[in-house]
């Protein structure tokens, strides 16, 4: 059978074949990872100017608390991350994960206070296993996974001004801030926010008006349609995590370099400490420190070191230290760039380990993440 018959297709679907996009199988849906302009190109144009992106195929949620109090859903959540989810204020946005009993991340997402319920933002590979532990655990909520909506990504320095093109009122829109608007007519949510580590937005729109609304922001001379490809490099010199290969249930939030996303009122001492699964774990972490931790890796040379290399303490291979699980080139750096996890013993920045790639053994220096400067809207 092919495997194009199986997988799954976002609204967007025919218009990213009509751009020419090369479509692959990701995450069981057919995807753009790249367009004629070329994955290197795309990824640069969107440090640049602006780049849209297709990301229908994550998981957009509404937990709503049967009482209809949003301090009920907030509280139920709370259960489930350990993130401050009552401190929330309306229309705005904030990144967090689900943990487990062992402390291990189950799934990254993004949670904003829409004002009488939460819109809750998960990965496409976990989408079913999320809404199913939300469902089995969010006590006096309903959950409801959004089956008629897309989500597109505009992301960029000129991001703003493309979308001043169809709402002024983007300009007053600051970092995690969420808003909804009117776009072309269409009732749209925007969020100031993404993953490429540039100022940008993400806009859920009804499925019926995707087509028009992104055929709309690329109208404007300074967006490109970009594909997953460019996605992962961009995502990857802002030194932020991709689920499934950086941090998953064998990691823990303070190994991935992850506990600036706890805030003070689930720490020790908070008001509403713990009582999220894995505490016990995270917060003694969080205390004592762990034993290895999540690093930036910049490679010598031109070649890029990939996910799975196994690094080393010595060029000779005797002592293994961890392993790659991020790696790809930097077209804005100009050079490879990778991440992995190293003993905390090797993981200060300028340390030199190993990567072993076909058998030789590939120096990399411990670098300090993210590789760019990012250029959120605070």
């Amino acid at each position: 059978m092919d495997d194009h018959a199986v997988l799954k297709t976002t609204p967007l679907n025919a218009l990213h074949i009509s751009l020419g996009a090369k479509m692959v199988p990701f995450a069981g849906y057919d995807m753009p990872v790249q367009y004629p302009l070329g994955v290197m190109k795309e990824h640069l144009h969107t440090r640049a100017a602006a780049g849209l992106f297709d990301v229908s195929h994550m998981g957009q949620v509404i937990v709503k608390a049967k009482s209809g109090e949003y301090t009920d859903a907030a509280l139920a959540l709370e259960k489930l991350v350990p993130v401050d989810i009552l401190g929330l204020k309306e229309g705005r946005q904030r990144y967090g994960f689900f943990t487990d009993e062992n402390g291990g991340i189950l799934d990254d997402l993004m949670i904003t206070n829409r004002g009488d319920h939460l819109l809750v933002v998960v990965n496409a590979a976990c989408k079913e296993q999320d809404v199913a532990h939300m469902k089995a655990n969010l006590e006096g909520c309903d959950v409801t996974l959004l089956e008629d909506r897309a989500l597109i990504a505009l992301q960029g320095p000129r991001a703003q001004a493309v979308l001043a093109e169809l709402w002024a009122g983007v300009s007053d829109m600051k970092f995690m801030d969420v808003r909804e608007v009117p776009l072309h007519d269409v009732p749209c949510i925007i969020s100031r926010s993404g993953y490429s580590g540039e100022d940008g937005f993400e806009i859920s729109v009804p499925e019926a008006h995707a087509v028009d609304v992104a055929k709309a922001l690329l109208e404007h001379p300074d967006c490109e349609a970009i594909g997953l490809g460019a996605r992962d490099s961009l995502r990857l010199e802002a030194g932020l995590c991709l689920y499934g290969n950086d941090i998953d249930t064998t990691t823990s939030p303070i190994e991935a370099s992850l506990e600036w996303a706890l805030q003070k009122a689930r720490k020790a001492g908070g008001d509403r400490e713990g009582g999220f699964p894995g505490a016990d774990r995270i917060l003694s972490e969080l205390a004592n420190g762990t034993t290895r931790r999540r690093v930036g890796l910049k490679p010598e040379g031109k070649a890029p070191v990939r996910s799975h290399a196994k690094l080393f303490a010595d060029a000779d291979g005797a002592t293994e230290l961890g392993e790659v699980t991020s790696g790809t080139f930097g077209p804005t750096v100009e050079g490879p760039v990778a991440m992995g996890y190293l003993p905390v013993s090797h993981a200060t920045a300028g340390t030199q380990v190993f990567a072993e790639v076909r058998g030789k053994y590939l120096p990399m220096t411990v670098a300090a993440l993210p590789f760019i400067t990012p250029t959120y809207k605070r």
